[in-house]
């Protein structure tokens, strides 16, 4: 019986789950990571973990004992540097799993989302709305005024309104439902964000650096509607368009399509 034989006799059903579960738990990982800061470093110490096999081989004694150290530290730099994305990673794969429990917005509630955003535009009155999916934001409502209001175009001209006293910060939804007002966001500090934006538009792209939250931003500079996408700013140029990507945001399956090229 040749070798190859004799090692898939000794292989139990258990052993090809066991492997099974293995491979789709790598996978599931690098589907989380992938367009993240933190795929393109694991890329990074793949090729240090083949340096570190090479080095052992070939008998480079002082290249293996750095890398040997530096392994060391790895998992606990890894989670200080990249809990932002590993915290996103983490939600958006419990509401893969979970889909019952994401707070996607009635039909009429994001038909008003979609009407009081343009109206605003119109008046050039600025405006940001947080839409809560799968991670929670009830921390960041907490942070507020409390409402737990129906959202209505009214309720959202009224709180964004120049002379209203809440009209500061954001609004957070979760479903049919205003949150809160008032909500001020972890503005970003990444270096790669355009100097172009302003407060409203760093505060929107952090949120959606530590959350799966879509932000929906109204300029009263230019009068203008875009949506915030783990941290990519993605303009909207009628309410159609709005409605299609809010609609393909909170499909329970798909992920949001890129940004039409202008």
């Amino acid at each position: 019986m040749s070798l190859f034989a004799t090692y898939f006799t000794n292989i139990r059903w258990t052993d090809v789950v066991d492997i099974g579960l293995l491979w789709f738990v790598v996978y599931r990982a690098l589907m989380l990571m992938r367009g993240t800061r933190a795929f393109q470093s694991l890329l990074g110490l793949l090729l240090a973990g083949v340096l570190f096999a090479l080095s052992g081989k070939f008998e480079l004694y002082a290249l293996h004992w750095m890398l040997e150290n530096f392994f060391v530290y790895i998992v606990l730099a890894v989670i200080i540097l990249f809990q932002a994305d590993i915290k996103r990673g983490l939600a958006g794969a419990g509401g893969r799993l979970f889909p019952s429990f994401s707070s996607q917005p009635a039909q009429g509630a994001m038909e008003e989302i979609v009407r009081a955003s343009f109206i605003m535009a119109s008046r050039r009155i600025g405006a940001l709305l947080a839409l809560e999916r799968e991670a929670s934001l009830e921390d960041y409502a907490e942070s507020g005024n409390r409402l737990d209001a129906r959202a209505s175009s009214e309720l959202f001209l009224a709180i964004f309104h120049p002379t209203s006293p809440l009209h500061d910060g954001a609004a957070v939804i979760r479903k049919d439902k205003v949150l809160a007002a008032k909500v001020f966001l972890p503005l970003s500090l990444s270096k790669d964000v355009s100097r172009f934006y302003g407060t409203r538009h760093r505060a929107a792209i952090g949120l959606t650096e530590e959350t799966d939250a879509v932000i929906v931003i109204v300029s009263e500079e230019r009068g203008t509607v875009s949506l915030v996408i783990a941290g990519e700013v993605q303009p909207v140029a009628d309410q159609n368009e709005m409605r299609e990507r809010l609609l393909e945001c909170f499909q329970p399956t798909a992920r949001p399509r890129p940004a039409r090229a202008s």
